[in-house]
């Protein structure tokens, strides 16, 4: 049953993402901050970290369908969010086994997750011509105010998403108790 849930959370939540802006206080849109919502990236990051075992890559396998998904509706290049996404959930899927699954690690995996994708699209978005925006602006009105945003948004979630996903990580097929 988990496994209709976990496309289920992150279908909504690439659904919310979309009208986040609009439930900001309209002098935050409005002026020089320009915050991206990371969501599905972070519910990723539980999946990464909570869910999947070593030997399972479902995070990174929902990472470059549900950051398709994000292409295809909100932006005009194909293929950003996708592999951005997919690179980082698998980065992280990989160093995991270091850390341990308390909220502090999360929050550190998170801040550094939600740096790296935002700065790989940013790049990516430069070279295209996209976006003309210099560094030091980058990194004072968008990455900073993305990754506080993004951060009150994996604090919440956390209590919501952590256990739930262990007990299910434990459903899972060829798990076996210790």
């Amino acid at each position: 049953m988990n496994r209709i849930y976990l496309p289920l959370i992150l279908f909504v939540v690439v659904v919310l993402e979309g009208v986040a802006l609009n439930l900001l206080p309209s002098f935050v849109v409005m002026g020089k901050t320009f915050i991206v919502p990371h969501w599905a990236l972070i519910i990723l990051l539980y999946y990464a970290l909570f869910y999947d075992r070593q030997d399972t890559y479902y995070s990174v396998i929902y990472a470059g369908i549900f950051g398709l998904l994000i292409d295809i509706v909100y932006t005009s290049v194909l293929g950003v969010y996708m592999f951005s996404y997919a690179l980082v959930i698998f980065l992280i899927h990989s160093i995991r086994n270091r850390f341990h699954g308390n909220l502090y690690a999360v929050m550190l995996l998170g801040i550094l997750g939600i740096g790296l994708a935002d700065g790989i699209i940013s790049i990516v978005y430069a070279l295209v011509g996209l976006s003309n925006m210099s560094w030091q602006t980058y990194l004072l009105h968008r990455l900073l105010p993305t990754e506080l945003a993004n951060l009150l948004f994996l604090l919440v979630a956390y209590p919501l998403l952590a256990a739930r996903l262990q007990r299910w990580q434990n459903e899972l097929p060829g798990h076996t108790s210790i």
